[in-house]
This record gives structure tokens, C-alpha cells and sequence, in this order.
């Protein structure tokens, strides 16, 4: 069985997002986790407004989980804009009542702002304090996407694991596992670079020099990050198993999941250990959120 560290849902899906789908809903990713082997999963509200044609509540996220305990485990969210749009805004009252709440995290950040922002340090400095993990996704540009900004090489992402040391950081999109390998072009970072993985790429460089560094696998990014070079990848897995986590971003009632099988099958023809395997399902996933 895994656990997924990174899915959306909605109770009512609302109106569909440009050239996809709208939301699953719990019933629909509780059918598709039923199928797919997966035992529960960490709910990550959407509140920031570039990613969200409708904001979503963290109280929405609690109540589902309230609701199928056993499922699902609730993160809350909170933009960096929240309560005053400054940089020395209480956002510690935010996260602390919502951590109280049973939030066992803060994500998916998504604010379209540089990492070095003082609001995004701010609201790390928070999460720091109140031990809370964070998930980002990383933006290539500022505006016209969402997440948050970094430039190619990810430096101002490792200035944060540096100013942040006791605030474990979960990197994810196309732009942070992009990194996984030396940039062909500054494009690569829009989108799923293909072809072998060379040494040098800014990822494992940070993975190994910042312990608060972890790796979320959900999506396409992950996936094709450790899939497009199984040599690669499989010494990849085996070296950050204990900082890598199985995730879907299922958002729409179809969207694929091909790390599952993936990792069952580098587990079956022993290219990973058994070991690196349960850690990455779920093993890493329980430690991290006291399961």
C-alpha cells in the first residue's frame, strides 16, 4: 500500500480548469486509490489565486478529512499575502490554529513570488518555528504561471534551505525536477526534459548538501524525473531514499499515475531494494507526518 503526498480534491468540483478537468471529488479518488493500492493520501488546499480560478478553504480539506479519517490527512495553506500583504504578518496565529486543527503541513505553495520575497521568508520563518513541512511548487517566470519563483540552478531555493535549516522543504513541478539533471536549455524548465541524466544537476547537488531537503515524486515532474534515465534513477532512489515520497497529484478524476506501477516494477526486477521501496510508499510519509 502507499501514501500519497500530494493530491486536490473537492467536495463540489466547480467549473473545470482552462483545458482540463475539474476537480475529483473524495468519493472519486477514494474509488481510484481502492484500485491503485493506495491507503491514504495528504490533502493540499488551493488558496493561492494564481492556481485557483476559485479558492479553496483549508476548512474544506479538515472536513473531508474529518469525515474519512482512515483516507486522508490534511495539510492547510496559507499564501504569503495572508492577513496584512507584509512581511511581518502574524502568520504563525494562521498555521498554529490550523495545526491545532490535525494540519500536518503547510502546501502546496503556489504564490508567484521569488523564493527570497520577505513575505515567502516570512512565512517560512513561521512554519520553521512551528515545524510544520512545507511544499512548493517552483515557477520558471513571474506571472502568466503559479508557483513560486527560483532561477535556473535553483540558488535562491538553496539560500532557503540555508536561512531555514530546521524547516524540511518539499520540492516539486517541472522547474524543481527539471534541475534533476544539468539544464539543456533554460527551456527545459517549462516542461519534462527527456534523455540521460548526467552529473551536476541541482537537485542531488542540494539534496546532499541540505538534510532539509526532500523530494515529492507526485506528477509528471517526479515521475519523469527519476523514469527518463533508470540507471539514473534507480541510484537516485536508492541514495535519497529517506527524503523521497510516492505522491499523484491526482487533480482531475483521470489523471494518470504511472509511479505506481513504476516503482513496483523496479522493486520486482530488483533494481531498487525492498527497502528503498517501502520507504518511498509510505515508510517516509508516516516518519514525516507521525503516522
Amino acid at each position: 500500500m502507499f501514501i500519497d503526498i500530494h493530491v486536490h480534491t473537492r467536495k463540489i468540483p466547480g467549473m473545470a480548469r482552462s483545458g482540463k478537468q475539474a476537480y475529483a471529488t473524495p468519493e472519486q479518488l477514494i474509488e481510484r486509490y481502492d484500485a491503485l493500492g493506495i491507503e491514504s493520501a495528504v490533502l493540499l488546499p488551493g488558496v493561492n489565486p494564481e492556481c485557483s480560478y476559485v479558492p479553496q478553504s483549508n476548512e474544506e480539506v479538515i472536513e473531508i478529512s474529518q469525515k474519512w479519517p482512515e483516507r486522508f490527512i490534511p495539510f492547510c495553506n496559507v499564501d504569503p499575502r495572508a492577513m496584512r500583504n507584509s512581511p511581518d504578518a502574524p502568520l504563525n496565529e494562521m498555521i498554529g490554529f490550523y495545526k491545532e486543527k490535525g494540519c500536518k503541513g503547510v502546501g502546496e505553495v503556489c504564490a508567484n513570488l521569488p523564493f527570497d520575497h520577505p513575505m515567502v521568508e516570512n512565512l517560512f520563518k513561521h512554519c520553521e518555528a512551528l515545524q510544520m513541512p512545507l511544499t512548493f511548487h517552483i515557477a520558471h517566470k513571474i506571472g502568466g504561471v503559479y508557483g513560486l519563483y527560483d532561477d535556473p540552478g535553483l540558488p535562491l531555493l538553496e539560500g532557503a534551505l540555508a536561512k531555514f535549516p530546521g524547516l524540511i522543504f518539499l520540492g516539486h513541478s517541472q522547474a524543481f525536477w527539471s534541475e534533476i539533471a544539468p539544464l539543456e536549455t533554460i527551456k527545459s524548465r517549462e516542461g519534462y526534459p527527456k534523455g540521460p541524466v548526467g552529473e551536476g544537476g541541482a537537485v542531488p547537488r542540494l539534496m546532499r548538501k541540505y538534510p532539509n531537503l526532500h523530494g515529492d515524486l507526485s506528477a509528471g515532474s517526479g515521475f519523469n524525473a527519476v523514469s527518463r534515465d533508470i540507471d539514473f534513477g534507480c541510484r537516485f532512489l536508492e541514495e535519497f531514499q529517506d527524503r523521497l515520497y510516492f505522491g499523484t497529484d491526482i487533480c482531475a478524476p483521470d489523471t494518470r499515475t504511472p509511479l505506481v506501477d513504476f516503482l513496483k516494477d523496479l522493486r520486482d526486477k530488483e533494481k531498487i531494494s525492498e527497502e528503498c521501496f517501502e520507504k518511498i510508499s509510505r515508510g517516509n510519509a508516516m516518519k514525516l507526518l507521525g503516522l
